[in-house]
Order: C-alpha cells, then structure tokens, then sequence
C-alpha cells in the first residue's frame, strides 16, 4: 500500500477548529485526514508553542494511528515568502530523508498565507514532485490541479518577483537594501547587476565597475560603500583623468614638507585619508603606468608612501576602480599594467547601457520627471510636467550615447524650455542632443573584437531588434506604416521579423 506523509501550514481556521467554543467545523488539515490514511501529518507553525500543541493533541485525538508532527518556525512574517521556501524546503528535504525516496508527499494548500501556498505549487512543480490538494466546508477535500503547461509557462511569471528574494535569502542578503534605492531599475539585467552589488558590498574584495559613461558608476560604488561594514567611514571618489599627471602621485599617496619644491607643508594624500574606509577611482585607465606601479604596491602590502617619506603607512581600505572602457583590452594594448589589472578585478561589475535596459527607460521618465517637478516646485511660475504618449515614445525609441545622465538632463532641458504642463513631441525632440555619425551605432557594431565570446547571430539580433522597437514605436505600433520606413517589402514581413526575434 502507498504509505504518503502530508504536509502543510497551521492555520488559523485550524487553530479554531480546534476550540468547541468555535464553529468553523473541523478545519482544512483535521478534515484532510477523514478517509485518507497517512503515516504522518507535518505541521509546520509559527503560532506560540502551547498553540501549536494544543491543536496537535486534539487532532491527534482525530486520527490517533497516525504521527502527527510539529515543526516551530519562526518567521519575520507571514508572507515572507524566502523564509517559507526556505523552511519548507528543509523540513521536505528532512522528512524524505527519514522515510526514503519511496514515501508520497502530499502538499495542503488551503492552511495558512497565499504566499504559504504558493510556495507548495513552485515546489511541487519543481524540486519535490508532490500531490496538491485544497480543502473547502462546501466541496470537501479534492486534487489541486495544477497543468503542467501552467506550471512550466505561468508560474515563473508568477514568482518572478519572489525568486529575487530567494536569491536575496540565499546569498545571505537583508530584507531590504536602501542603499541601492536610488538605482532605478526594473529590467532583468540590473536586477542581476544589482545583486552582484549587494552579494560584495559586505566585503572588502576590491571591485572593478565597467560601463560606457553615464551608465551610474560612482552611483553603484557609493552605494556598494553605503552597505558595507564602512559605511561610517570616509568615501573619497577621485577622477584619476583629471589630475595633472605631475600631480598624481601627491595627490594620491601624499608628500613630506620639502619634499619638492612648492611642498611647503606636509600633506596626506587620499589613500590615508580614506583609511578604514573605501576609495573610488574612476576612470583608473587614465592613470600615468609609473603611478600604476606604486598604485600596486599599495594594494598588494596595503601601505603607502609619502613623497619624501622614508618609511611607508599602513592603511586599511577598500578600492573601487571604474572605467568606461574595458580594462582587458587596455592590458592588450599594453596601456595598462596586467598584473594591477588583476588586483583590482577581483569582483567585476559591468554595468549595461541604457539601450540594453528592457523596460527601465520608462520607468526612469516617470521618476525623474517626479523629482524635476519637486525640486522645481518653489520656482516662480514652475508649471508641473506630465509626458505625452508621443514624447515618450520618443524617448522610448532614442539610442541614449550618454545613457542614464543624457536621459535625465534632457528632461531637465525639456521641462525648463516647455510653457505647457504637457511635455511634446516637438519639447522633447527641441531638448535631444544630436548623435554624431557613428557615435552609437556603426563605430561600435563594426569594431567590435573578434575572438572568444564573439557570436555574430547576437550582434544581428541586437541591431534587428532594435531597429524593429524603433519602428514600431515611432509608427505607435501599426505595423503596416512601420514595415514602410523600415524598408521591408510588407506588413507579412514585419511580422515574420518580429517573430523570429521574439517581439511579436
């Protein structure tokens, strides 16, 4: 005979079951148990523990040949749905353990939370095949069906959201992380960038943040500091570009009084006063390769020297390095020293441009038109912004060179230039920088290098997809007059396109 364990919540409706002096019948799990045997009933709980065995001891009572077990969880809520994968995954993992591979499971859906239940179905869908039944006073007990096509389609959409927070709980994240609030995202991309982010911000590993300019480099560092053991400490962010190369080495590492002419005092450099704390340099590929050099040093032996100093310092800090080029490739070239390179690229960010932010666009209008109308708010004769559907979807099909900075100052431009409370498609055009000839296109596909990571079919993709988005959103989706100024012969063909790279 099958032998199945059945596991579940402890509700509520159950806990009153439980009390005569309530009339809510026997309750989802006791009414489970009539007419089905099984060798052991699971209850998972986070009720108060004379609760919880109170309700064991009555339904015992109930089924008095089979175990009934309590598991005592304790949840930050209800509906935290990492903490409930979390635990029943190891109670699961527990009981097949105890019993064997050959044990049925059968998981109750209708005890506790939505959330609780939701986790049973990506369960029993995915790690621990299981049988699914609910329970009503109108319809008794009855299978929980869930289709495979459902299963495998739909619930991933689903639980979209939730699987970050099972990533955020498995990497040991907090429930929340105001520090990388002011990163607005919503694409897949930066939901993955951004959890690389939080995953080393605890630690003090040097990082390197790649990304074309505007992209939110210093955003992401202050951030990555901002959620550190650091964060009470200094965050000095240095342009390497912008020092005169006679003066980088003071600069950085600091002189002794007399040490050259003009150093009349003596003076720490930022590496010593970033001590404890985190240093940014950005654009670190602009550094002079003889400041390279002593710039190796310091992250090696974690020390520095003063100009004119005859014994060197020991510091205690974090670097956070960033370029808008792609360090490898200056290495390549010889430009910048490897064996730096590979000190500092010890946990790699790249962040994506604009352009390849499916969905962010849009969302980033919205809020920085919601923070120009705040922070323009005492302004004479300030009129507050909204956007037309057009305007937007002209921002919507732009390129964006200068990524998530040239998006916002040329909502800023807009909104000051406009007399009307409704932005344009003539105000935002009027507000759009002009891109050079190939600056966002053909010097960019037709340079690419070409060797390990090259695939050809993703660069076409890339550019089919998106002239097709560009079109359609400028013919505000009418294929037909979109088919025209893309050149295609018909409609048909629009269409084809569209499905062969998944947009339709």
């Amino acid at each position: 005979m099958e032998q199945k364990i059945l596991l579940c919540w402890l509700g509520a409706t159950d806990i009153k079951a439980s009390s005569i002096e309530e009339n809510v019948g026997l309750g989802p799990i006791a009414q489970a148990t009539e007419g089905q045997s099984y060798k052991e009933v699971v209850l998972l709980n986070n009720w108060t523990d004379a609760a919880a065995k109170s309700y064991s001891g009555w339904l015992n009572k109930k089924v008095p040949s089979t175990k009934i077990t309590l598991h005592n969880i304790s949840l930050s809520g209800p509906t935290n749905f990492g903490e409930i994968y979390q635990t029943a995954s190891t109670v699961i993992s527990e009981k097949l353990q105890e019993h064997g591979p050959d044990i049925s499971l059968v998981f109750h859906l209708s005890p506790g939370t939505p959330a609780m239940a939701a986790v049973w179905i990506l369960l029993a869908k995915t790690r621990f095949p299981a049988e699914l039944i609910e329970s009503s006073r109108e319809h008794g007990v009855r299978t929980a069906l869930v289709p495979f096509d459902i299963s495998a389609d739909f619930v991933p959409d689903l639980f979209r959201k939730q699987d970050h927070t099972l990533k955020r709980l498995a990497a040991g994240l907090p429930e929340t992380a105001p520090e990388f609030e002011d990163i607005i995202h919503r694409s897949e991309v930066m939901h993955r960038v951004v959890l690389k982010a939080r995953l080393i911000a605890p630690r003090s590993i040097p990082v390197l943040v790649e990304g074309e300019s505007g992209t939110g480099k210093e955003l992401f560092a202050r951030a990555i500091h901002d959620a550190s053991p650091r964060k009470e400490r200094p965050f000095i962010a240095i342009n390497c570009g912008a020092i005169p190369s006679e003066l980088v080495e003071s600069e950085l590492f600091g002189h002794e009084k007399g040490a050259f002419t003009g150093a009349t005092t003596t003076q720490i450099g930022h590496f010593e006063a970033a001590h404890q704390g985190t240093i940014f340099l950005d654009e670190i590929g602009e550094l002079p390769k003889e400041i390279q050099v002593k710039l190796l040093r310091t992250v090696q032996e974690s020390e520095v020297k003063r100009i004119g100093a005859t014994k060197a310092k020991k510091v205690d800090i974090r670097i956070i390095a960033a370029t808008n080029r792609t360090l490898i490739n200056e290495v390549a070239d010889g430009s910048f020293r490897e064996d730096l390179f590979y000190r500092l690229a010890v946990a790699v960010i790249k962040l994506p441009p604009l352009r390849e932010r499916t969905g962010d666009v849009s969302l980033l209008v919205d809020k920085f038109l919601e923070r120009i109308n705040k922070e323009s708010d005492k302004e004479p004769g300030y009129k507050h912004k909204k956007i037309s559907v057009s305007a937007r979807n002209i921002l919507l099909s732009h390129s964006w060179l200068g990524n998530v900075r040239e998006l916002q100052n040329t909502l800023t431009r807009a909104a000051v230039w406009s007399l009307d409370e409704e932005l344009s498609e003539e105000d935002i055009q009027e507000a759009l920088l002009p891109v050079p000839p190939g600056g966002n296109g053909e010097e960019r596909i037709l340079n690419l290098p070409i060797g390990e990571g090259f695939k050809l079919p993703e660069i076409m993709k890339k550019v089919a997809v998106h002239y097709l988005e560009r079109g359609l959103a400028k013919k505000h989706g009418n294929k037909t007059k979109a088919a025209e100024i893309l050149g295609l012969p018909s409609y048909q063909t629009l269409t084809n396109w569209l499905k062969k790279y998944n947009l339709e």
